[in-house]
C-alpha cells in the first residue's frame, strides 16, 4: 500500500528536506468517493486501516485533470512529462478533455526541488523504493549512503 510507503519515505527523508504532499482525487475509477471529512477516518480504519495516520500533508480532494483541474497540476504537467506513454482504460477515467500529459492514475508522483521547479515524474505504480533518484537529487541523503535499489513496476 503506497500510503504506508509514503509515511516511511517521509520519516526517512524529512530530516534532509523532503516534504510529501498528498492530493486525494476521485477521477480514477471513482476510488475516492467520500467527502473530505471521510478521507482520514477511511485511511485510519479501512484502507490501509490498523490505525494508520499519514505523517505528511494531505490536502482536500480535487481534480488533477480536465476543465476543473487544480492549477498546481496544470503547472506540474506542462513542466515534467512521463518518460514514456502509457494508457488507462477510458471507461475508468472521469474528466474531459483528455490530454496527452494528464495524470494517468492515483499515486502518480512528482518531485519538485526546493526552489519550486518540477524535476521528475513517476508512474503511479513506481515503487517508492525507486526514489533513489529522489534521494540523489536531495544530495545530502546520498552523501550518507542512502538510495540503494531502484525498481519500476508496470503501469496500470
Amino acid at each position: 500500500m503506497q500510503y504506508l510507503e509514503l509515511n516511511a519515505l517521509h520519516t526517512e527523508l524529512a530530516p534532509y528536506g523532503l516534504v510529501i504532499l498528498g492530493f486525494p482525487c476521485n477521477q480514477f475509477g471513482k476510488q475516492e468517493p467520500g467527502e473530505n471529512s471521510e478521507i482520514l477516518p477511511a485511511l485510519k480504519y479501512v484502507r490501509p486501516g490498523s490505525g494508520f495516520v499519514p505523517n505528511f500533508q494531505l490536502f482536500q480532494k480535487g481534480d488533477v485533470n480536465g476543465e476543473n483541474e487544480q492549477k498546481f497540476y496544470t503547472f506540474l504537467k506542462v513542466r515534467v512529462w512521463l518518460p514514456q506513454d502509457y494508457t488507462t482504460a477510458l471507461p475508468r477515467l472521469f474528466w474531459e478533455p483528455l490530454k496527452v500529459h494528464d495524470i494517468k492514475w492515483n499515486f502518480e508522483k512528482f518531485l519538485v526541488d526546493p526552489t519550486g521547479r518540477p524535476v521528475m515524474r513517476w508512474f503511479p505504480r513506481t515503487t517508492l523504493s525507486c526514489c533513489c533518484g529522489l534521494m540523489c537529487i536531495l544530495g545530502r541523503a546520498c552523501e550518507q549512503g542512502m538510495g540503494s535499489g531502484c525498481q519500476e513496476t508496470a503501469s496500470p
